[in-house]
C-alpha cells in the first residue's frame, strides 16, 4: 500500500484514495504541507498507483466454503484476488485488508493469481469424501480479468470441472466469456453450465467513471447475447442497484438483456459495508457532487438510517420505502420479460472422476 499517493481521480481507476486497511496498526493519509509533497509525488509513486502488478498466491485450498442462508450455493473459487476491473462500489474490495493492504486504489492495482488453481481442483473433487454441488465462479472478483488473457487460470478451471463433468455457475463482467464457450457450451447442454453477466447501467460515461476497466455495456449486453446463442442459459444481475445513478435504468437494463436472450435475471441494492463507505463518498463527491446527498439519503432509507445492514436476508435487498418500490418494479418487469421462467437447477448426478494414467479400466 502507498500511502503518499493524493486522493484523486485517476483515469482508469475507481477508487479515489488509498487509505491504509482497517487491520494496520497505523493509519496514513496522504496531506498537501504547502511544500507539494503530497501533490508532486515522484513519478514512480504516482506510477504505483496505476499500474497493476500480479503476485502470486500459494494458497493450498482452491474451493471456498460458505454457509451463509441468504445466497444460493454452498462452494465457490476465485481464481484470483483483487480487481482491475476497478468497480468503486466492489464488495469485495474489504478482502484486500486482510492481505495488509488498502481496499481502495490497492485493491485495484496489486493482484494476486493461483497459478496452480486447476491443478488443486482436481485433488479437492478426488477426495473421497467430496460431495458434488454447484460450484460458483464471480462470486467475489471477477474470474475474468484482463490478465485472464494471459493467465488462462479460468479457462484451466473450466476444463478440470468439464472433464469431472461437475457443475459450474459464472458471474461476470467480462466479454471474456465468450473464449471459453467451446467449454461451456458443451456443458451447459449436459445441464452442467450457466452464466450471468452483470450490468450495472447502459450509460457508458458513468460505466468508464464507475467501472473504469470493465468491458462496456453495450459489449455486455452482446455477452449476454453470444452466450444465449451458444445455448448458455443466461441471466443479467442488475447489481447493484444505485439509488438516482442506476436506478432509473432497471426496467430499461432488464429488457435489453431480454431481447439479448437472457432467460433470468436478478438484482442486488447497492451494499456498503466497511471501507466501501468511504470508498464510495469519496467517489460521489467526485463524481456526482450534486447527487450525493439524494443517493445517500435513499441508501439509509433502505438500511434503517445506516450506511449498511449486514444481516441475512436484509443486505441483499434492503428495507423501507424505496427498497420495496426497487423490489416491485423489478418483479413486474421480470415478469413481464419473461425472466423468472430459467430456474431449473444443475445436474449434480453426472459427476465422475476421469480416468489418471496407470489407473484400473472398468469393466462395464
Amino acid at each position: 500500500m502507498d500511502p503518499f499517493v493524493p486522493n484523486q481521480p485517476r483515469k482508469g481507476r475507481g477508487a479515489v484514495s488509498n487509505a491504509t486497511g482497517r487491520f494496520e496498526r497505523e493509519q496514513r493519509h496522504a496531506v498537501d504541507d504547502g511544500w507539494g509533497t503530497a501533490w508532486a509525488a515522484e513519478e514512480w509513486e504516482v506510477d504505483s498507483a496505476r499500474r497493476t502488478t500480479l503476485t502470486k498466491d500459494t494458497t493450498k485450498v482452491v474451493i471456498t466454503r460458505n454457509n451463509s442462508p441468504d445466497i444460493g450455493f454452498d462452494r465457490s473459487i476465485n481464481p484470483y484476488r483483487g480487481c482491475e476491473h476497478g468497480c468503486v462500489y466492489c464488495f469485495a474490495r474489504p478482502t484486500h485488508a486482510f492481505l495488509g493492504m488498502s481496499p481502495g486504489l490497492d485493491f485495484e492495482t496489486k493482484l494476486f493469481y493461483k497459478p496452480d488453481a486447476a491443478k488443486l481442483l482436481a485433488e479437492e473433487l478426488r477426495n473421497p469424501k467430496y460431495e458434488c454441488r454447484t460450484i460458483a465462479m464471480g462470486t467475489n472478483t471477477d474470474p475474468y480479468q484482463p490478465v485472464e488473457r494471459r493467465l488462462e487460470i479460468t479457462r484451466s478451471i473450466l476444463e478440470v470441472l468439464a472433464a469431472h463433468r461437475h457443475p459450474v455457475s459464472i458471474v461476470t463482467k467480462s466479454s471474456l466469456i465468450l473464449r471459453d464457450l467451446d467449454i461451456l457450451a458443451p456443458m451447459a447442454k449436459e445441464g452442467l453450465a450457466k452464466a450471468a453477466v452483470s450490468v450495472t447501467t447502459l450509460d457508458s460515461t458513468l460505466a468508464r467513471r464507475m467501472e473504469p476497466r470493465a468491458t462496456t455495456p453495450a459489449r455486455r449486453i452482446e455477452t449476454i447475447r453470444g452466450l444465449a446463442a451458444a445455448g448458455i442459459p443466461t441471466a443479467v444481475m442488475t447489481a447493484p442497484v444505485i439509488p438516482v445513478l442506476t436506478d432509473p435504468e432497471l426496467e430499461t437494463i432488464l429488457e435489453t438483456a431480454a431481447a439479448a436472450g437472457a432467460s433470468a435475471a436478478g438484482y442486488v441494492m447497492l451494499r456498503l459495508p466497511l471501507e466501501i463507505k468511504d470508498l464510495f463518498r469519496e467517489w460521489l463527491a467526485v463524481h456526482a457532487p450534486m447527487k450525493a446527498k439524494h443517493v445517500m439519503a435513499l441508501v439509509h432509507d433502505t438500511r434503517g438510517g445506516k450506511d449498511y445492514d449486514s444481516r441475512w436476508g436484509i443486505r441483499q435487498r434492503g428495507e423501507g420505502a424505496y427498497a420495496e418500490l426497487i423490489n416491485r418494479r423489478f418483479r413486474l418487469a421480470v415478469e413481464r420479460l419473461g425472466l423468472g421462467n430459467d430456474r431449473k437447477p444443475l445436474d449434480t448426478t453426472k459427476f465422475r472422476l476421469p480416468p489418471r494414467a496407470g489407473d484400473q479400466l472398468a469393466l462395464f
